[in-house]
C-alpha cells in the first residue's frame, strides 16, 4: 500500500495544484501491484499532523508521499530530502502556528527520508523532466507535515513540491510527472519490479 496526500486551498490558491496532481496520479495509477490511496490534507498544522498520524497507525503503508504547492517553484518537481522540527512561525490557513514553532517536542532537529532523493534526482533527470533536489522544504505546513510523517513512519515518507497550476503546468502534466517520479522512487523500495 502506498499513500499519497495533497493539500487543500490556502491564501490565493483556491485550487491547490498538489491535490490536483495527486488526483491525476490516482487516475493514472502505478501498475496493478500497487494499491494507491489518496487524501487531501488541510493547510493547518495540527489537523495535518493528526491525519498523518492516523495514516501511519491505521494503514501502516509501505511509503507515504506528500505533495505540496511551492509558489516559488523553479522546476516542475522538487524532491525534498528531509523535514525540519523547528522554526514554524508562519500562520496556517486557520491563523495558527505550532507552540514554540516546533513539530515534535522530543524529536530530532531534522529527519532524513529513507528515499535517497539525490539518486532519484540523478536517475530521473534523463527523462526530460525538470527536477530539483532540495534539503529545505520551507518551514510551513508542508515541511511540518513531512517531518511528522518521517517521525511516525520511521523515515518512510517522501515529499514532493510542485508549482501552481498555469497554462503550461496543468494537472495532467503534473500527474504524468508525479507518476514517473514515484515509479522510480518505488524501485528503491524493490516494489514495482516485474
Amino acid at each position: 500500500l502506498s499513500f499519497f496526500s495533497g493539500f487543500g486551498p490556502f491564501r490565493q490558491y483556491l485550487v491547490n495544484s498538489s491535490w490536483e496532481a495527486v488526483k491525476e496520479l490516482s487516475k493514472r495509477g502505478l501498475g496493478e501491484n500497487i494499491d494507491l490511496r489518496i487524501m487531501q490534507l488541510p493547510v493547518v498544522y495540527q489537523k495535518a499532523k493528526e491525519q498523518v498520524f492516523k495514516i501511519w497507525t491505521t494503514l501502516q503503508p509501505l511509503l507515504v508521499v506528500h505533495v505540496g504547492l511551492a509558489s516559488y517553484a523553479k522546476a516542475l518537481i522538487i524532491l525534498e530530502q528531509c523535514g525540519k522540527n523547528k522554526g514554524y512561525q508562519e500562520r496556517d490557513a486557520c491563523g495558527f502556528h505550532p507552540e514554540g514553532g516546533c513539530c515534535m517536542l522530543d524529536g530530532p532537529e531534522k529527519i532524513e527520508s529513507t528515499v535517497n532523493m539525490k539518486t532519484l534526482w540523478k536517475n530521473i533527470s534523463v527523462e526530460g523532466l525538470d527536477v530539483i533536489f532540495s534539503r529545505d522544504a520551507g518551514r510551513y505546513v508542508c515541511d511540518f507535515t513531512y517531518y511528522a510523517s518521517l517521525y511516525y513512519g520511521n523515515g518512510r515518507a517522501a515529499f514532493i513540491h510542485v508549482p501552481p497550476l498555469s497554462t503550461s503546468v496543468t494537472a495532467d502534466v503534473l500527474g504524468k510527472a508525479l507518476q514517473a517520479v514515484i515509479l522510480e522512487m518505488l524501485k528503491q523500495y524493490g516494489e514495482g519490479k516485474e
